[in-house]
């Protein structure tokens, strides 16, 4: 499998990531203040910092990737989530494109919601198998990060985001 995401664990900021929408931002697992920590659900093998939607009510990052010929199977997965009982949350999205732009097949990951974590701040991995629809030669990977309900603070976040594809 190949992996076509570049910096899908925000170790080198933004690089990589069209921002189509919001402020997007970067935060480190030590930044304390509410934010997932070291010792909140994520990854076992993360990094220092991980995606937050900032200071705005959504904010969106893209990629656009070129899928190699002869690519039959695909894997997305990612670490969504939230903090406490807000439903803030992060949504990933993978379209697939053919060579006319025409959509051929889409794939929605999260968003993980507060239920879903128990109420307790942190990211949980979600992912999804299956086969490259016929006649796709692109992939747009999107990244929403919403904000619901009040506050100024934009809490979902995202960390560990890969796309890859191989033959059979």
């Amino acid at each position: 499998m190949t992996e076509l995401i570049v910096n899908g664990a925000a170790e080198q900021g933004l690089t990589g990531w069209l921002v189509v929408a919001g402020a997007p931002v970067v935060l480190r697992y030590d930044t304390g203040q509410g934010y997932p920590g070291p010792g909140d659900p994520g990854p076992a093998r993360r990094g220092s910092s991980f995606f937050g939607g900032g200071d705005t009510p959504l904010s969106t990052l893209r990629q656009s990737v070129t899928l190699p010929r002869r690519s039959s199977q695909f894997e997305v997965s990612a670490w969504l989530g939230g903090y406490a009982s807000q439903q803030d949350g992060a949504r990933l999205s993978v379209e697939f494109l053919d060579a006319g732009g025409t959509p051929r097949g889409l794939v929605v990951l999260g968003p993980v919601t507060a239920e879903e974590r128990s109420s307790r701040t942190g990211l949980f991995e979600r992912t999804a198998r299956g086969t490259v629809p016929p006649g796709s030669r692109t992939a747009v990977v999107t990244l929403q990060l919403t904000r619901s309900g009040g506050g100024t603070s934009n809490d979902g976040y995202a960390d560990n985001i890969s796309f890859t594809v191989g033959g059979r």
